[in-house]
């Protein structure tokens, strides 16, 4: 795994390199697009270019988004048109050369049903759910400007983040990782919270209703 994300680091940066701004907008639209393309990686480096004056860190954030924005409606399109059998089919036979199991669908497709609408903006921060929750939003046929609404922004706030971390980092951009990593399990420590919550308001409504029926 170690080798698969430097070998990804690498081209992330030479894409960038060559391309400016269009690589930026190729590689975070293809991670939208179930294209396995850490965000994690183009966002902070593009950031980082933009501490030493190659780009405009206003645009970064921008570009960032509106290409989260297109690879989203892209995989949108995909669950809107191909029936549910056919996606998990899919993705059993060709989901290992994108790096995604039908288990990790399945968990943004109970994600979805269990949140509602919201989870396509709040999933933008969110591990793994942020790449295919356009899938079941697709299946679900949600509104489709809403869709675009809720995504750009919230791609916006998290292209946002990883280019200023990127900005502030400067050329020690790439440590950014074992951030993440915190990062991600304080969001399933969050999870757990909320859930502990949930569970425990409901048993307390529950009782006290308990308690007028008697």
């Amino acid at each position: 795994m170690e080798q698969i994300i430097a070998t990804l680091t690498h081209f992330i940066i030479q894409v960038i390199q060559a391309t400016g701004y269009a690589g930026v907008f190729v590689l975070m639209a293809a991670e939208s697009a179930l294209i396995p393309i850490p965000s994690e990686v183009t966002m902070p480096f593009a950031g980082y270019l933009a501490s030493n004056g190659t780009f405009n860190i206003w645009l970064v954030i921008v570009v960032g988004a509106l290409a989260n924005l297109f690879g989203s409606i892209l995989a949108y399109w995909l669950g809107y048109w191909g029936e549910e059998t056919f996606i998990k089919n899919l993705i059993k036979k060709y989901g290992k050369y994108m790096l995604i199991t039908i288990d990790e669908y399945e968990r943004s497709e109970k994600w979805f049903r269990k949140y509602g609408e919201k989870i396509v903006f709040f999933s933008r921060v969110l591990p793994i759910v942020r790449t295919f929750i356009s899938l079941p939003a697709g299946i679900a046929e949600m509104n489709f400007w809403k869709f675009c609404y809720l995504t750009f922004f919230g791609s916006l706030i998290w292209s946002g983040i990883l280019a200023y971390i990127g900005y502030v980092l400067g050329k020690n951009w790439n440590s950014i990782e074992v951030y993440y990593r915190k990062f991600e399990y304080g969001v399933v420590a969050a999870g757990v919270l909320l859930v502990g919550f949930y569970i425990w308001h409901k048993w307390k409504t529950l009782r006290k209703k308990q308690v007028q029926a008697k």
